[in-house]
């Protein structure tokens, strides 16, 4: 089974129709059907290494500000207990809670989703990242989830290489800072020859712009991960960039014929005065 790595951007990209949005559609239109879907998500950012075992999870509208028809998106696929049960037990030694009752689908995955997978028929799980630990920590869980592809599990990362909210610019809908763009095109170097090093970029020159909170860039380590277990490079399934500091850079691993993504074409700002407070959506 293929893997990848989603730049999920705003949530608003759950309603729009863009060209972010048609590589998410290709891309679930590209892969084998899956047994179910694991999703690293940003937005599941705990003090725990957990992963949701309830039969049905709910879709969590994780933000605010943000207009009246996005909260009225559900995402209604089941979840897999027992897959729960196999994270845990290919993650030893390292602990992952069962969480019963307590999490769900959040906007990370369902913004995705409902472009990628429209009948949300394929029971998804979530997989939190553990905000107390280090990036190697995240690369090497992501190695040890590998067989999973083996048995038929579609495994995403949801966030953003560069994401940075205070940074964001109205004027600049379709376009990155200099910084933004060097840092993501140095990600995109490595993720594309490297990845097993993906993590050394903590220490480049621009990374406390491009990732002043590590949540959006941990998710990348895990497809990261699975290709060095796989031995592989990734491929770039569409890149670009919104409002000067927010990458929309994604990634697939192991996929053939799925086109690639062209440059530009974001989509609409919103108008003065409609845009969501600051950090409204992390």
């Amino acid at each position: 089974m293929p893997a990848a790595f989603i730049g999920h951007g705003s949530p608003m990209n759950a309603l729009e129709h863009n060209r972010y949005t048609e590589a998410w559609k290709a891309f679930g239109a590209s892969v084998p059907r899956p047994r179910a879907i694991l999703v690293i998500s940003a937005h599941w950012y705990i003090n725990a290494t957990a992963v949701t075992a309830m039969p049905r999870p709910r879709t969590i509208h994780d933000f605010y500000g943000f207009p009246r028809e996005l909260f009225s998106v559900g995402y209604p696929a089941p979840g897999l207990p027992e897959l729960a049960a196999e994270v845990s037990e290919l993650a030893e030694p390292t602990w992952i809670g069962a969480d019963e009752d307590s999490w769900g689908i959040d906007h990370g995955t369902w913004s995705v989703l409902v472009h990628a997978f429209p009948d949300a028929s394929i029971p998804v799980v979530q997989l939190s990242i553990n905000a107390d630990k280090p990036m190697d920590y995240h690369l090497e869980l992501g190695k040890k989830l590998a067989p999973l592809r083996e048995r038929g599990v579609l495994i995403i990362g949801s966030g953003n290489v560069v994401h940075n909210l205070r940074g964001m610019n109205w004027d600049l809908a379709d376009n990155g800072f200099v910084w933004a763009k060097r840092f993501d095109e140095d990600a995109k170097a490595q993720m594309t020859q490297a990845p097993a090093d993906i993590a050394e970029l903590d220490s480049h020159r621009d990374f406390k712009y491009a990732v002043p909170t590590p949540d959006h860039f941990i998710p990348l380590l895990y497809l990261a991960g699975l290709a060095d277990a796989a031995g592989q490079a990734t491929d770039v399934m569409v890149d670009g960039y919104a409002y000067g500091s927010l990458s929309m850079t994604s990634y697939t691993l192991d996929l053939d014929g799925l086109a690639p993504g062209s440059h530009g074409g974001n989509a609409k700002p919103p108008a003065a005065g409609e845009a969501p407070p600051d950090a409204s959506n992390i």
